[in-house]
């Protein structure tokens, strides 16, 4: 559901206060995320399946069938994870399921920053006499 014109002003009044306030902390969330998280992953993945496929020709040519098993065994898991990885990778400008977030503690103490961000926005707006 997209945002109200007034929760995007909101928002953007917002982003434009924590960049002002802490441009450091700003910028670090800026660059992390589950999608970058997610990329980076299917890189790894890819990766070593081309290792796997190198594994797999080596012992082709060694004339070492365990080499080749490993090699076969190593691109299959690769690929699982590669697809997987895909899958999960939230699309541009998307944002990520309520689900996609960690479980547990993680998401009540992610929980609990914005709940403490909002209050001092609100804090903020009721001192300057908004």
């Amino acid at each position: 559901m997209p945002l109200s014109e007034h929760e995007q002003r909101m928002l953007e009044q917002m982003e434009r206060a924590l960049y002002a306030e802490d441009p450091k902390f700003a910028s670090a969330l800026e660059g992390s995320g589950l999608r970058t998280y997610t990329r980076r992953r299917v890189y790894q993945a890819v990766a070593g399946f081309l290792a796997g496929i190198a594994l797999l020709m080596a012992g082709m040519v060694a004339q070492q069938v365990w080499l080749s098993v490993v090699g076969f065994l190593v691109m299959l898991g690769c690929a699982v994870l590669a697809v997987t990885g895909w899958r999960k990778a939230p699309k541009p400008g998307e944002q990520p399921a309520a689900g996609a977030t960690a479980p547990g503690r993680q998401a009540r103490q992610r929980r609990s920053m914005m709940d403490r961000i909002e209050e001092r926005w609100q804090r903020r707006r009721d001192e300057q006499g908004h």
